[in-house]
């Protein structure tokens, strides 16, 4: 953008400079729009990328199956997988679109569709970045509560204990601490991606609103 504001001062300089077209404001804008939603695009895939080798790396540790003996003795192996499949799918949708609005932004060749173009970008990046924080709290507390709970309650009948013994503080209490948990990780994602993807919609935002004082 250091580029667009040396053309608006050199168009505000009309004795010293020649003034700058419009035209030529747009193609500066159109760059900076193109080249924000291509970086979008390119970190949406390091993203996917970090994830998918951190998880071949994890799957050759102790820990790793550790993980796996549990929730297969939970009954709940089978869920896990399905559910990993399903955001690896809905992440690749949204990696998919990412490129479409990429070529699309690319390609355009006015300021409405261009405008357009941003706004959809815009709204695609939020929806990506909502649904990552929602699916990791959803299945943080729902599968780390009901993981911790059954472990509890193994070792308290392991221990002489009985089933109906375990009274419902018990559960609202472990379930209150991984959603105050989860809540504590869910805020440093959501810096995380403010950091990334928010200043990436900072500058598309910029961009639509310097749009829309050329399209007055």
């Amino acid at each position: 953008m250091e580029e667009l504001d040396v053309l608006k001062k050199d168009w505000n300089k009309i004795n010293n400079y020649p003034r700058v077209s419009e035209q030529e404001i747009y193609a500066m804008l159109h760059k900076n729009s193109s080249s924000t939603v291509k970086w979008i695009f390119i970190i949406s895939i390091i993203e996917l990328s970090f994830g998918i080798v951190l998880g071949i790396i994890m799957s050759f540790t102790k820990f790793d199956a550790e993980n796996i003996k549990l929730l297969k003795g939970l009954g709940i192996y089978d869920y896990y997988r399905f559910s990993n499949v399903v955001i690896y799918i809905v992440i690749l949708y949204f990696i998919t679109r990412f490129y479409i609005m990429y070529k699309r932004v690319s390609t355009t060749d006015n300021t409405k569709s261009l405008m357009n173009n941003i706004l959809k970008t815009r709204r695609v990046v939020k929806n990506y970045i909502l649904f990552n924080i929602i699916t990791f709290a959803v299945l943080f507390i729902s599968l780390g509560s009901y993981v911790f709970e059954k472990g509890m309650e193994k070792g308290f009948l392991e221990n002489g204990g009985k089933a109906n013994e375990i009274s419902l503080s018990f559960h609202l209490i472990s379930f209150g601490v991984f959603f105050i948990v989860a809540t504590i990780f869910v805020g440093l994602f959501w810096l995380i991606y403010n950091l990334i993807y928010g200043r990436l919609l900072r500058k598309l935002n910029k961009n639509f609103n310097e749009l829309k004082k050329i399209d007055l």
